[in-house]
């Protein structure tokens, strides 16, 4: 016990000979009492007014305007001296084109325009506004896009102006609207802005313009074009005074920047592509890559590609009957062309920048880039050119015979129209066949980037099911590939590019950029709802997806109603797509197929539509009696208004109804969603 004690009283000595002159609590206080001391002498007079606590944590933007103010078309038009403004609804590019053609052909009348307006970015609420700037105008350019509906650009627009009931008036406006006749509620949006902008209190300057895709929409908009500027001076009191100006809208301008700097395909975020990020859409695609690739023709010269897309890990989620859109490449080949016709170095950094500072619109295409990187992935070189175009390579085309020739087929006049129909829409001639044809027309390139429209993404019907596929995306596509009247062989551009995908052991995976298209094609929410499902070629395309879909059901022994497919292609042993799956289908007791070879029999050629009016007796069964459901996909021009004519037909024989009657009944199978199509032209 002793020897204890006496340990414990040594090690208390060292620790009472080794502690601090100050403890912990001491320093505390000295460094309080030092830190108020400099306080004291040095900040204590200061009087400038701190910001709350709060304040410190808020951006406050100073040379950046207000978002309200970049979406006030208003403000922009008085800041500008600007009298019209021209909105476009634009899916595919066309309705966006003609609204800058019509906002630089203004400034040929002495008039001034604001740069072509989208909707979706600009404040719509500010219509009523209008009016209170002297002698302005509105023009619309708006396309109908799949079934009667607006583009997605020009939705809420059309929402707002259906539901809420602003006061137009003093608001005088023009429309043109762009369609296709092949499609049941042909320019629907055109005709629904003309009527109720008139409703709501504005004043019509002109008649509504009707374009049709099927006919010639050019010659429609010329048309439409030739009696607007005249209607509008007239009704403003103006005098004609035709100006001869520029009509450039980007000025070039070449970059000093570095590589990495340059887009190279990304359609809206610089290296987009290298660093993926969700949400994935039209503007940020996602790159799937290519798992699977295989041709399902059996024989004959054409070809169609069975493609699969990986999804995985992308978030993106799809149904069957929606669409997969698909941003291509142009083909090298011609790319380079333009180089060579040209004498310019594709690879030569530029970015056109928009003159007029007022535009939302900065660049035609995600700028800087490369020539090459334009003409492959942002630029349509395949398309007819319009004829405000061949205007333009007029004034760079030194050869006489050859610079009438352009000029006459840009004019109005009958003889011009005429030219320009056989010339370039017959003979299927592009810009570049244009160059190559024309020798001395030589425009800038940078020119001819201005001139060319966008390259649009293209949409295919998802040809699987997510239920049984939920990480992969399948598409169904004929390869595109047809001689032109002037020899040349022209190719598809999406399809040429998807054919150069197929998975390589050597070689990393393709990659394609991506996004999803929801749509209104829906399998019934019952699986018991008896469908029709109506689709030759590739137009089976989405019926493959609802087939899987019902054969999962029916294999996990729920109960699944008629699942009836009509079907056609050439001939059996060549082009008969997913035989064996169907086959399979057959064999479980779940698909009735009916097929049409249209080329298998030498007297006599059977198509889809035969084989409807031979079943009609059951199709009225299943519609009248068993809220059945009939979808058709494919072919728009003929085939889907055939198959119309044909169920119109079956409802007035076998339901005894008149032909008014046949068409209110099918008529209401539509709105009901009971009748639905999925086509093209």
């Amino acid at each position: 016990m002793d020897e204890v004690t006496a340990g414990t009283g040594d090690v208390a000595a060292m620790a009472a000979a080794s502690a601090p002159m100050f403890g912990v609590l001491d320093i505390v206080l000295l460094a309080g009492m030092a830190g108020f001391g400099i306080y004291w002498v040095y900040f204590r007079n200061n009087s400038k007014p701190q910001p709350p606590p709060t304040k410190g944590y808020t951006m406050q933007p100073t040379l950046v305007a207000p978002k309200a103010n970049d979406s006030s078309f208003i403000a922009k038009m008085k800041a500008s001296g600007k009298n019209i403004v021209v909105f476009y609804g634009s899916q595919t590019g066309t309705a966006e084109e003609f609204a800058l053609r019509l906002v630089k052909e203004a400034a040929r009348y002495g008039m001034k325009a604001l740069y072509p307006a989208d909707p979706e970015e600009c404040e719509m609420e500010e219509l009523s506004k209008l009016s209170e700037i002297n002698n302005s105008l509105v023009i619309f350019c708006m396309a109908t896009y799949g079934e009667g509906d607006p583009t997605d650009n020009a939705s809420a627009f059309y929402e707002w102006l259906k539901t809420e009931e602003p006061d137009l008036t003093g608001v005088n406006y023009a429309v043109f609207g762009l369609g296709n006749k092949t499609y049941e509620h042909f320019n629907s949006m055109g005709k629904f802005f003309d009527k109720r902008l008139e409703e709501l209190g504005a004043t019509r300057v002109v008649e509504a313009g009707v374009g049709d895709d099927d006919g010639n929409m050019e010659e429609d908009f010329l048309t439409w074009k030739d009696t607007l500027w005249p209607a509008v001076l007239d009704f403003f009191g103006l005098e004609m005074n035709l100006q001869e100006i520029s009509m450039r809208q980007y000025r070039l301008e070449i970059p000093d920047v570095p590589p990495e700097k340059l887009f190279t395909g990304e359609i809206a975020r610089l290296r987009a592509y290298q660093t993926q990020r969700p949400p994935f859409d039209a503007k940020n695609p996602f790159l799937a890559q290519v798992t699977a690739w295989r041709e399902l023709h059996k024989g004959g010269d054409r070809s169609c590609m069975h493609i699969e897309l990986d999804i995985s890990n992308s978030k993106l989620r799809y149904d069957a009957g929606d669409h997969v859109a698909v941003y291509p490449v142009n083909d090298p080949a011609l790319v380079n062309r333009f180089g060579e016709l040209l004498s310019v170095d594709l690879d030569t950094p530029i970015s056109l920048v928009n003159i007029d500072d007022q535009s939302t619109k900065k660049h035609p295409f995600p700028c800087p880039c490369t020539y090459r990187t334009a003409l492959s992935h942002y630029l349509d070189i395949t398309s007819n050119p319009r004829t405000h175009v061949l205007k333009e390579l007029a004034e760079h085309t030194t050869n006489f015979e050859e610079k009438q020739k352009l000029l006459m087929m840009a004019s109005s006049s009958v003889e011009g129209k005429e030219l320009y129909q056989q010339w370039v829409l017959q003979d299927n001639r592009s810009l570049l066949h244009i160059l190559e044809d024309l020798p001395s027309c030589k425009p800038s390139l940078d020119l001819v980037c201005e001139l060319l429209t966008r390259l649009q993404s293209r949409y295919y019907s998802i040809s699987s099911s997510s239920k049984l596929h939920p990480e992969t995306v399948h598409i169904t596509a004929v390869l595109l590939k047809y001689t032109t009247p002037t020899g040349r062989i022209n190719k598809g551009v999406a399809t040429t590019w998807l054919a150069s995908k197929k998975p390589q052991l050597d070689q990393p995976p393709h990659q394609v950029p991506i996004f999803i298209r929801k749509s209104q094609f829906r399998l019934p929410a019952r699986h018991q709802t008896p469908i029709i499902m109506i689709g030759p070629g590739t137009g089976v395309a989405p019926f493959r997806g609802f087939i899987q879909e019902r054969l999962k059901v029916k294999r996990e022994g729920k109960p699944v109603g008629d699942t009836v497919l009509f079907f056609g292609c050439r001939k059996k042993t060549e082009d008969f797509l997913y035989e064996e799956e169907f086959e399979e289908s057959i064999q479980e007791g779940l698909l009735t197929l009916h097929t049409a070879f249209s080329r298998d029999q030498p007297d006599k050629k059977v198509y889809v539509t035969h084989l409807l009016k031979e079943q009609g007796e059951y199709i009225w069964r299943i519609i009248s009696e068993e809220s059945g459901h009939i979808y058709v996909c494919g072919d728009a021009r003929n085939m889907a208004r055939d198959v119309h004519d044909i169920i119109v037909d079956i409802c007035s024989r076998y339901g005894k109804l008149s032909s008014s009657e046949a068409h209110a009944f099918v008529k209401k199978l539509e709105t009901q969603r009971r009748y639905s199509a999925d086509v093209w032209s």
